[in-house]
């Protein structure tokens, strides 16, 4: 073998390992933006198992001007972690309930361990809860379209029994999400986190009065239909989100994501609208705190 040839393979095994290191580093810090509020994180997922480390999550967040989270579990056990995250730092708040894809998990000790935690103070949100199709072709452990139309329909009165807003997860399921909402009767508040649909689906949220929540999936360079339907949701219709470990915003995506890189989503969000990322940040923060009775810091 030449010499010629061992250097073109050292060079791309360096840039190979160059790319792998780059998806594990966390991104820097984005320039500080006073007052928002992560409208939805999962800080169990994200290395906070204990009060130390949900500490140390939060007070990174707040360095950068985050200064309140929702997290938010995908099955029971994580349910109980973000309860007890929300108890270990006065900073964190949780939401409680079944992810779809785990909706079979519904049974009846589920049910009423549910309905005693979201009695919890620090519990603010039913959900994440809703209809995952993607899922359904994509894992055999993923739970049918009816039984998740079933467990969202029981989350959905659990959030109207309960008078807490209802978190909803939607992945191609549009027509679907809103045909049950609207057969059930929604609750006061209902949130669309991580909102993935089209113009179509955003405006008829929009009429319907919910909230529309964008995370870093806003700032792709292929999202343009999403950054359109960020611009025409209404001011107080607007949340911001991380879904860390998930979806890390532009330029920094496939790294690993935390609460503190929400300013970056949120500024992304500002240019999108035309407005300071002040205003923005100031609008986010309150939007999330009204919409969740999350106290002023």
């Amino acid at each position: 073998m030449s010499g010629e040839s061992v250097s073109g393979d050292a060079k791309e095994l360096s840039a190979k390992q160059i790319r792998k290191r780059k998806r594990r580093e966390p991104p820097p810090d984005p320039e500080h933006t006073r007052g928002l509020v992560d409208a939805h994180t999962h800080l169990a997922a994200c290395g906070g198992r204990t009060a130390e480390s949900v500490t140390e999550i939060l007070d990174h967040a707040e360095r950068v001007g985050v200064e309140q989270v929702v997290t938010v579990a995908d099955d029971m056990v994580d349910a109980r972690w973000a309860v007890q995250a929300a108890h270990w730092d006065d900073r964190a708040f949780a939401a409680v309930g079944l992810h779809p894809t785990h909706a079979a998990d519904l049974d009846e000790a589920a049910r009423a361990e549910l309905n005693e935690m979201v009695d919890d103070d620090r519990v603010v949100a039913v959900g994440e809860t809703g209809l995952d199709y993607y899922w359904t072709v994509h894992s055999e452990s993923c739970a049918d379209p009816v039984t998740q139309k079933d467990a969202f329909a029981w989350h959905i009165d659990l959030a109207k029994r309960s008078g807490k807003p209802l978190m909803i997860h939607n992945r191609d399921a549009d027509r679907d999400i809103l045909d049950v909402l609207a057969a059930e009767g929604a609750p006061e508040t209902v949130i669309l986190h991580c909102f993935s649909g089209d113009i179509e689906m955003a405006r008829e949220c929009i009429a319907r009065g919910y909230l529309l929540s964008f995370s870093g999936t806003v700032t792709f360079v292929n999202a343009a239909e999403l950054r359109e339907a960020a611009a025409l949701t209404p001011e107080d219709q607007v949340l911001v989100e991380t879904d860390a470990p998930f979806l890390t915003p532009h330029p920094y995506r496939g790294q690993p994501n935390q609460s503190y890189c929400l300013p970056y989503t949120a500024r992304g969000l500002a240019e999108v609208r035309g407005v300071s990322p002040e205003r923005m940040a100031a609008v986010l923060g309150a939007n999330a705190r009204r919409a969740y009775g999350l106290p002023l810091r």
